[in-house]
Parts: structure tokens; C-alpha cells; sequence
């Protein structure tokens, strides 16, 4: 990160943000902090896609031939 400071628009969820205010969370660091996640996260899956094709090829196909392995355990 640069430490520069550019103010952008951005929509979020009214409740989601009056929530955040009420507990004293400063809304513009929470979202930074999260960005910053996301983009690391990106990040680390597209090296390991980039150093391990073949093991990224092999799950796709063992998914697609028997579904995702723990399916019945997820919420949603």
C-alpha cells in the first residue's frame, strides 16, 4: 500500500453500516482492512493456480464428476 488517500463512493448496507457506527467501528478502515483481504486472498490463489495447474485441473475434475465432497454439511 502507497498510505495515499483517494475518497470514492461506495454502497453498503444502511443497517450493516448504522450497526458498525453504533459499536465506534471507523466504517473506512473496516472496508480498507476488508479490500485488503480480498485482494490478498486473490493473490495467493492465483500463484498457487500459476505454480500448481495441474493439481487445480484435478479438483475442478473431481468435482464436476462427484460434486463438491462435503455438500450435504453446508448451510446454504
Amino acid at each position: 500500500m502507497t498510505g495515499m488517500r483517494r475518497s470514492i463512493k461506495v454502497s453498503l448496507d444502511v443497517g450493516l453500516v448504522e450497526e458498525a457506527r453504533s459499536m465506534e467501528i471507523d466504517v473506512s478502515q473496516a472496508a480498507e482492512a476488508g479490500i485488503a483481504r480480498a485482494v490478498a486472498g486473490m493473490k495467493a490463489a492465483k500463484q498457487f493456480s500459476e505454480e500448481y495447474p495441474d493439481v487445480v485441473k484435478s479438483n475442478n475434475e473431481y468435482v464436476a464428476r462427484h460434486g463438491l465432497p462435503l455438500r450435504k454439511y453446508r448451510s446454504f
